[in-house]
């Protein structure tokens, strides 16, 4: 049956975010061919290699007079300054947890960011979650809770990459700049600290592994389209999809995170992580049933 043209409305973003989201579940692959990158090289050429990136895009769509005009328009500038911040501090946060030792923290991250979603687009968009909704959301957080119980004490990084991303996508929501313009703006904005960065980077003693090798090199330029297509993706649909559904289907990439360690990485199972999924997977079940349960014909 087709869907009612106003749920598929509601829903037109929905195959964009779900890309998005299954890119980002593909991430540890590639970072794994990156073991012996330093992580703040990695988030540089991640944004150094994203600005070429848009603009051969840019170039390509020939959008640009909407970059031109997105670039004089200083509330639009603002406005991604301020989103092109928040996802650099959730990189960055990334990799500081990483590299001191608190995967657990990034990790609870991405489980905490949905609900940070949810509860975003209800108070600062307005938007109303049906019943089921509401019960699958209190089973997700029921599920979090639980895993958040073992990082008590590194809780804090793991809400501020959960809140840095939702402001990121909050601001992408709102800003009237489709998702490629809005993302090489951003790009370019962060260009100065990202050399900052990497002259920092290039002053430690293991300075920088590109150059030295051609499939470093290629790897590392890899980055610039593994990082804009999702993030890309990731806009499109938020303009699209209601906040709360973009925030709640976001448990697919720590679900995928999840399956990946523990079939390709061999991880070991803890009890409280099946148990936190066994929540979390039933209250995907409830959401799902909710949209199914509001086909009619048309």
């Amino acid at each position: 049956m087709p869907l009612n043209p106003a749920v598929s409305k509601s829903y037109a973003g929905l195959p964009q975010a779900l890309g998005a989201y299954a890119v980002w579940c593909l991430f540890p692959l590639y970072f794994a061919l990156l073991h012996d990158v330093a992580p703040f090289e990695v988030v540089v050429w991640r944004l150094l290699f994203t600005l070429p990136f848009c603009l051969a895009v840019i170039l390509v769509m020939r959008q640009g007079a909407a970059l031109r005009t997105a670039l004089t328009t200083p509330r639009i500038v603002g406005a991604l300054a301020l989103s092109g911040l928040f996802i650099g501090t959730n990189w960055l946060t990334y990799v500081i947890a990483v590299v001191d030792g608190h995967v657990l923290a990034a990790s609870l991250g991405y489980y905490i960011n949905p609900l940070v979603n949810v509860l975003a687009g209800t108070i600062f968009l307005r938007e109303k979650l049906t019943r089921r909704q509401w019960v699958a959301v209190s089973l997700a957080a029921i599920g979090v809770a639980l895993l958040a119980q073992g990082a008590l004490d590194t809780l804090g990084i793991s809400l501020l990459m959960a809140f840095s991303f939702s402001a990121y996508g909050l601001i992408r929501k709102l800003v009237p700049v489709d998702a490629l313009t809005g993302l090489t703006v951003e790009t370019i904005l962060l260009l100065v600290p990202g050399l900052g960065l990497l002259a920092w980077q290039l002053s430690t003693p293991q300075g920088l592994m590109m150059g030295t090798s051609l499939r470093l090199d290629l790897l590392l330029a890899c980055a610039g389209p593994l990082t804009a297509i999702p993030l890309m993706l990731f806009a499109s649909a938020a303009r699209q999809l209601d906040f709360s559904v973009l925030g709640f289907i976001q448990f697919v990439t720590p679900t995928g995170l999840f399956l990946l360690g523990i079939f390709y990485f061999g991880e070991p199972l803890r009890p409280i992580q099946l148990v936190c999924f066994a929540f979390i997977w039933t209250a995907i079940a409830v959401f799902c049933w909710d949209i199914l349960s509001r086909r009619k014909t048309a």
